[in-house]
């Protein structure tokens, strides 16, 4: 009577191993993109929203409601790096660059995500009622680590804004280093 073995040789062994330090060498960047382009549009549908509800905010205080990138949850930066997150604020004294000033109601916080750089073309924008223009200007969002498709949110000048994935010159955005 010959007797059976209920395991594997060596030779099986690395074989499944190979294989699947294949498969994950495929799949892992993958897996990487995926996430960071995750990680873009949640960060892109915040400030999406944001621009939004500051549009509505203007319409129903009948003022100014300003948007600016804050390093601190309480202040506007003076740069144009959003990367670490944005205030929604009513602009008593359109004051521009917007600033947060002491009376100022402070409508929104938000910090963003570590992995997303956000850079745009203003320190800030404002929303008017719509008797006067908005601040337009672009907000492009880029991953940390040069994985996934940077994208850009476009705010016209009646405050409206939408998503792009390429320049006005069908060229892709990026995100200067």
């Amino acid at each position: 009577m010959r007797q059976v073995s209920a395991g594997f040789s060596l030779f099986e062994l690395l074989m499944t191993l190979l294989l699947m330090a294949m498969i994950a060498a495929i799949a892992i960047p993958s897996f990487a993109n995926t996430v960071a382009n995750g990680r873009i549009r949640t960060e892109v549908s915040a400030l999406f929203h944001a621009v939004h509800v500051a549009r509505k905010e203007s319409i129903m205080r009948r003022s100014v409601v300003s948007i600016c990138p804050s390093t601190n949850g309480r202040n506007c930066s003076a740069n144009y790096d959003w990367s670490s997150g944005w205030l929604m604020f009513s602009n008593q004294d359109r004051d521009e660059p917007p600033q947060l000033d002491p009376g100022e109601a402070l409508l929104q916080v938000h910090r963003a995500s570590a992995d997303v750089r956000i850079q745009a073309n203003r320190r800030g924008f404002t929303l008017r009622a719509t008797d006067q223009r908005a601040t337009n200007g672009t907000i492009r969002f880029c991953d940390q680590h040069a994985r996934g498709t940077a994208r850009a949110l476009i705010i016209s000048y009646t405050g409206r804004p939408r998503v792009a994935l390429e320049n006005s010159r069908h060229e892709q955005y990026t995100c200067q280093a």
